[in-house]
């Protein structure tokens, strides 16, 4: 029947329309916050189950008779190889369905995959078992972001977005700490079991209480178009400079952050001679803190700085990013536990400042309908670059510096990081040199379509 035949079904595009009439703005009032609150419980549990590993590394690679190299296909390439294939389809089915139904989804599958790493007796168990990790977590920063945006005006975003990045630190953090203690008291085995336990009662959370807002409310303009392909939406943003060069300058950060996640407990444990329940208080304790003022640091001057200037959160980035250099060279070869951890605060939060902008940037530079799929787009590009490449780095050179070097090969791989994680800053000025004209294409684009 055709669509505007009287008694005839309406079109899809018709039915979301009617419902972005129906549905007020969720911009308002308390109930976004929080959905945010629940959004960032579920990030810290993504951080938490992703992280278990290693700080449980020492034990696995002892018990499971594993290498170096081994351990670092396990922390990174494993994981992040479904979690990419999995990250851009998964993304572009919440665009098309519900955000909320996928996360909860994905939050049952991932929490139930930790707790079979707690199972694995071998490396191939555990590879199984962290390709489900990795497909399950695929789901949730893509919905979450693309969510935050649609409950969040733009002025408002950057802020929203840094309490969101709160997940990766906090996450990290407790589960270094709280998992330490599980590991001291009843084994690695037990600290797996657990962690996947706890994502199941806020997968549940998520299915009944996070309501599925209209795509592009918070703007005023809600995009109840068709949603564009999976192609089209992978080639509009090939197609802007700005996505381009600011994935490059991510990238470089993200290779520092996982090699620095992944194989910082087992410095400390090393290096220091630290038991695994004091070296996971020391690093979670100084990671969780350090990384969320810098991440709240860095969203709530990013909304200021754009209500300036647009170029202004990468030019912050830029700036951060290669402030943080000596410090991460102090961190990596200091002969005391105490400066090491204390040079470590400050090259932590340095390098966690661009976050929030990097995420509000790409929520910007794309149609609301086209959100979810962006931010995967970007999660697996960075997770190929930061988790399949940053955590192999540091095990290969281990395993071949270790003879003639000893215990100091680890400090090399972590001065290769953040000479990587330094170069960055280059690439952020180069994106804010086209980010002006990319954003108000995507503006007139917007108008063109509310005309």
């Amino acid at each position: 029947l055709s669509p505007d035949r009287p008694g005839s079904p309406p079109s899809p595009a018709a039915s979301r329309a009617a419902e972005a009439t129906a549905v007020p703005s969720p911009a308002g009032g308390k109930y976004p916050v929080y959905v945010l609150g629940v959004l960032l419980l579920a990030y810290i549990l993504n951080f938490v189950d992703r992280q278990m590993l290693a700080l449980a590394a020492v034990d696995v690679r002892d018990e499971l008779g594993l290498s170096n190299t081994e351990m670092g296909i396990l922390l990174g390439p494993v994981f992040v190889l479904f979690y990419t294939i999995a990250g851009v389809p998964l993304a572009r089915l919440a665009d098309a369905t519900s955000r909320t139904a996928v996360l909860g989804l994905g939050l049952t599958l991932w929490s139930a995959m930790t707790a079979a790493c707690g199972a694995a007796g071998s490396f191939l168990q555990l590879s199984l078992a962290r390709f489900g990790v990795g497909i399950g977590e695929a789901t949730g920063t893509p919905t979450s972001h693309s969510l935050i945006s649609d409950y969040f005006p733009p002025e408002r975003r950057s802020t929203a977005l840094g309490v969101y990045g709160w997940g990766i630190f906090v996450g990290t953090g407790f589960g270094f700490i709280v998992g330490g203690m599980l590991l001291e008291s009843w084994g690695w085995r037990s600290a797996f079991y657990l962690a996947g336990l706890a994502g199941l009662p806020v997968a549940l959370l998520i299915f009944l209480t996070v309501r599925e807002p209209t795509a592009g409310v918070s703007e005023g303009q809600a995009d109840t178009g068709e949603g564009v392909s999976l192609v089209g939406t992978l080639r509009t943003l090939a197609g802007i400079p700005s996505f381009r060069t600011l994935m490059i300058a991510a990238s470089c950060q993200a290779f520092l952050g996982y090699t620095i996640l992944s194989w910082g407990v087992t410095f400390l444990r090393e290096a220091f001679d630290l038991s695994g329940a004091e070296a996971g208080l020391r690093f979670g304790l100084f990671a969780s803190i350090a990384g969320a003022i810098g991440v709240t640091l860095g969203g709530t001057l990013a909304d200021r700085l754009t209500a300036r200037d647009p170029r202004g959160p990468m030019t912050m980035s830029a700036i951060s990013s290669a402030a943080a250099l000596p410090f991460g060279l102090a961190f990596a070869w200091a002969g005391d536990v105490d400066f090491s951890m204390w040079a470590f605060a400050p090259f932590y939060l340095l390098n966690s400042m661009y976050v929030s902008s990097l995420w509000t940037v790409v929520q910007n530079l794309v149609r609301p309908r086209m959100r979810a799929t962006a931010s995967a787009t970007q999660l697996g590009i960075l997770n190929i670059a930061g988790l399949g490449f940053g955590p192999l780095m540091a095990g290969i050179v281990i395993d071949v510096l270790e003879p003639s070097w000893g215990g100091d090969a680890l400090r090399v791989a972590f001065t290769i990081a953040a000479v990587v994680g330094a170069s960055a800053a280059f690439f952020f000025l180069r994106c804010a040199r086209t980010l002006r004209a990319d954003l108000a294409r995507v503006a007139a684009e917007a108008a063109q379509r509310g005309g």
